[in-house]
């Protein structure tokens, strides 16, 4: 198909650039963006007859990742001059 409708995934390396080129970067093209990765990872992992935790705890492990990363500076901050 057109190179605008395949996923990332489908993208092959020399036509990588041609497709970042033909991405809407404005704020509302980024928001459907979110919107249909979200719906994906919704159908794919939470959304399912038989679905075990696997869905909802990538999204827990994320999160908690996330934060972490964003206090780690501070922590590291912290300890050195606590111990120096």
């Amino acid at each position: 198909g057109p190179l605008l409708e395949r996923p990332l995934m489908e993208v092959r390396l020399g036509e990588l650039h041609t497709w970042i080129s033909t991405c809407d970067f404005s704020p509302q093209g980024l928001l459907g963006t979110v919107q249909k990765a979200w719906n994906s990872y919704y159908a794919k992992y939470i959304n399912v007859r038989r679905g075990g935790p696997a869905g909802i705890s990538m999204l827990l492990t994320g999160y908690c990742l996330l934060s972490y990363s964003w206090n780690y500076q501070h922590l590291k901050r912290y300890r050195w001059r606590k111990y120096h």
